[in-house]
């Protein structure tokens, strides 16, 4: 078995030597580029080292994540439930519903006693990009809080309004007439 090489040292020197026209990396770091398809000689000449012909020969070719080679893929095994009417099925077309779930505990950007309305949580930051889609807002129940809040949604999960009221707040529900959402409170 052939010795290793043994590691250059890089001489030591005073901090006055260490200039920016003096560095440079290390002895054996930089490695020379691997030109392919440059003749026969090179031993990545002609296919470049992708082989005869296939998919992987190809430009912009490869197998694509999750090929199984031909036989089913596992996303394409598993069952399918059609429609719109249940919420396990798959959301098709003009019937997928939306909504922006924005938790309680980032109410607590907002002063007691104020009101949070869909114009106040744009305002400060916690619903974006919704002035073209208007989806419905939705308050979850994720963390905790602390203070008294009028708060205004399209709707709220029992748990959240459960929250905002042990706080001392209210949870108003806007109407489907303001919006064009559900009235519905879940």
């Amino acid at each position: 078995m052939a010795e290793r090489e043994p590691v250059t040292e890089i001489p030591e020197g005073t901090p006055e030597d260490v200039r920016l026209d003096r560095l440079g990396p290390r002895p054996g770091a930089k490695r020379p580029r691997k030109r392919i398809g440059r003749g026969i000689g090179s031993g990545t000449g002609k296919t470049s080292g992708r082989g005869q012909k296939g998919l992987g020969s190809r430009s912009g070719g490869g197998v694509p994540i999750g090929y199984r080679g031909g036989q089913m893929p596992l996303h394409m095994q598993q069952g399918k439930l059609r429609g719109s009417n249940r919420k396990m099925s798959m959301p098709m077309g003009p019937f997928r519903t939306h909504s922006v779930g924005v938790n309680v505990s980032r109410l607590t950007v907002f002063e007691a006693g104020s009101v949070v309305d869909p114009e106040a949580l744009e305002a400060r930051g916690l619903v974006k990009n919704n002035a073209n889609r208007d989806w419905p807002i939705k308050i979850l129940a994720k963390g905790e809080i602390d203070r008294p809040l009028t708060v205004r949604a399209h709707a709220f999960s029992a748990a959240a309004k459960a929250k905002i009221e042990a706080a001392g707040g209210t949870a108003e529900i806007l109407g489907a007439a303001e919006t064009g959402a559900p009235a519905s409170g879940e």
